[in-house]
């Protein structure tokens, strides 16, 4: 696979160090990423997103959902057993073992609450953009409906009584 050095851009750049990182994590390959758990993201509306995770095994308390630095992380941690008894298993598909998933988010995308359903844990996110940043319709003035000038002498009087 090809590898491209983004330091260059570190060092013309003043404020894009974000899209530099982002470009250099999309380049990377981590050898620790796997595909458990399997997750699904959804586009639910036009600013409603959904992100599943399969968490099957995982008890609400040994899940974790942050938001940090412009990241969504679910991790679980599977509590200790109370029982000092050893299980035999004669096969073992279900995983529950830790884990950490690391979702980017764009600006203006929040988490606005989850809920666990079967096994899967739905994390619905919202895009909220701004009313600075919201698409504006600007009015054009009719030339014909001018306000009426005032006479210079009269302007010039106003000015000399002020």
């Amino acid at each position: 696979m090809r590898t491209y050095d983004f330091a260059p851009l570190y060092r013309s750049t003043v404020g894009f160090d974000r899209l530099a990182s982002m470009l250099d994590r999309a380049m990377s390959v981590d050898v620790n990423t796997n595909g458990y758990p399997p997750y699904n993201i959804e586009k639910t509306d036009e600013n409603d997103y959904r992100i599943s995770v399969a968490v099957a095994g995982f008890s609400d308390d040994e899940l974790t959902i942050e938001m940090r630095e412009g990241q969504l992380v679910i991790s679980a941690k599977k509590a200790e057993a109370e029982t000092t008894e050893e299980v035999t298993y004669l096969h073992r598909g279900i995983a529950s073992r830790t884990f950490e998933k690391r979702f980017h988010l764009a600006d203006h995308v929040r988490a606005v609450g989850a809920t666990t359903e079967n096994g899967i844990l739905h994390v619905d996110l919202v895009r909220e953009v701004p009313e600075a940043l919201k698409p504006r319709r600007i009015e054009i003035a009719d030339a014909s409906k001018t306000i009426e000038a005032k006479p210079a002498k009269k302007v010039a009087k106003a000015k000399a009584t002020a």
